[in-house]
């Protein structure tokens, strides 16, 4: 099913460590000395500007570990480098884990980028970090480890690109796939549009696109029901809301809001084509892969094509990638052939079509993996914890250099040793790429003016030059 959600989380008063965490300039990556950004650093680039129609952020919910994945340390110590061993990519001495054969053979394609880092090392935290470039506000007598999503937010690239660039084609500026990240009691902020109200919300599409009976059903309007006999209904409904805009107490815009959404929804026929991802041969879904990670980047590759600019593949339930135990036989025996399999047929289908040239491409976690190996209390099993200080990410398309290496970490791959990156540098980046104004502002909650490009340019994926 299809889910246009609106928070009912309680909208949690500020104290005053969440009022300053908001009013933060940004979340800054910079881990050691002297690795700050400069005075005459940009917010914008004028090679990557304007250059992507589309943004697909591959989320990697529960944090990849970059030693296992896309920053080996072979000579590491045995309790650090793990059980992989690395292969050899396009680029000259440079290597990946052993378990992505097909990145490896086309990382001509992408930048991977070595020195993103942030301060967040709580789950839900650094997710909202990661999807919006901001410091996370808490609640009132609340704690980080009580921290859910809020409208307090700030809201995530979608929601705040729907504000800045308002549509009514049918079309929606955001779209969340495969599912919403709830766990329990727990829903994990920055997924929505927080203090922006959830008429910019993305829209999330609850389901497995590798389920036979995956349907879009949300999207068809019942027997009987044709657009002249909809657009009827709209009128009548249009006049009904007009006598409630009249009655004292009575809240309406939001109501309307969702009724517009909805409408343009129904009678969006290149959407509804979109979402039926039956409509795909069955060679195609086998190069994909299967199972719920490939086809839900074939789900995102037909919301590039019907124009969505901005698409969320959470690649797994929330926290997939959160490996404390068996951190090596769930990646190689699941995750990572999978995402490699997906990946590698996504970026195919994308430079066949022309779409790379003007899709922004990238993959990520809220964070990485301690380098050093642990093995929980209870458990047999070893693996990784939390750790925001240096993690990997892989960025392609819409002007990005491919076949090049952004940034280089220590011995153990616990800290960068040249610049670092921020979440802030990523939202930056990925407005920049849409063409976004850098002096855009909007206001939050209180009023308070905020830029929407909080950090700077990532310019190395475009130059090919280290800052």
């Amino acid at each position: 099913m299809l889910a246009l959600r609106s928070s009912h989380s309680p909208c949690y008063g500020m104290d005053r460590r969440g009022f300053l965490r908001v009013g933060a300039a940004g979340v800054v990556g910079t881990t050691l000395p002297g690795l700050a950004a400069t005075a005459n650093d940009s917010p914008t680039s004028r090679e990557g500007f304007g250059r992507a129609k589309s943004v697909l952020i591959v989320m990697l919910s529960g944090g990849p570990s970059q030693l296992d994945m896309l920053d080996p340390k072979p000579e590491a110590p045995e309790e650090v480098r793990g059980e992989f061993s690395p292969i050899p990519t396009t680029i000259p001495g440079v290597n990946v884990c052993e378990h992505l054969p097909k990145l490896a053979q086309q990382t001509d394609r992408w930048s991977l980028v070595r020195t993103l880092a942030h301060r967040e090392h709580n789950h839900l935290l650094a997710t909202h970090v990661a999807l919006t470039g901001r410091p996370t506000p808490l609640p009132r007598g609340g704690s980080d480890l009580d921290r859910v999503e809020t409208r307090n937010d700030f809201p995530n690239f979608a929601a705040a690109l729907d504000f800045v660039r308002p549509r009514t084609d049918g079309i929606p500026t955001g779209v969340s796939l495969p599912n919403y990240m709830i766990e329990g009691p727990l829903t994990w902020p920055g997924q929505h549009a927080g203090f922006l109200g959830p008429k910019h919300d993305p829209w999330q599409i609850q389901g497995d696109p590798n389920d036979k009976d995956f349907r879009m059903q949300a999207l068809a309007m019942r027997d009987g029901m044709s657009p002249a006999r909809l657009q009827s209904r709209r009128q009548l409904l249009d006049e009904l809301n007009h006598g409630r805009s009249a009655m004292p107490g009575v809240e309406t815009d939001s109501l309307r809001d969702q009724q517009q959404i909805a409408f343009n929804l129904l009678t969006s026929g290149k959407m509804t084509q979109a979402f039926e991802i039956s409509l795909e041969s069955d060679e195609t879904r086998d190069r994909y892969g299967r199972n719920k990670f490939g086809q839900s980047l074939l789900m995102s590759r037909r919301m590039i094509e019907a124009g969505v600019p901005i698409v969320q593949a959470t690649m797994g339930i929330v926290q997939t990638w959160d490996t404390h135990t068996d951190n090596w036989g769930k990646l190689k025996n699941t995750l990572l052939p999978w995402l490699d399999q997906g990946l590698a047929a996504l970026t195919d289908d994308l430079t066949a079509s022309g779409l790379m040239d003007q899709t922004l491409v990238i993959v990520m976690g809220e964070f990485g993996r301690t380098p050093k190996v642990s093995t929980l209390p209870g458990q047999t099993l070893p693996g990784r914890d939390h750790w925001a200080h240096a993690y990997s990410g892989m960025f392609a398309g819409a002007g990005v250099r491919g076949g090049q290496v952004v940034g280089q970490t220590d011995a153990q791959a616990a800290y960068p040793v040249t610049r670092s990156w921020s979440p802030a540098d990523i939202c930056s980046t990925v407005f920049n790429s849409l063409g976004v104004d850098p002096e855009v502002r909007i206001n939050d909650l209180l009023d308070r003016p905020h830029h929407l490009l909080n950090g700077t340019v990532i310019s190395p994926l475009y130059t090919g030059r280290a800052t």
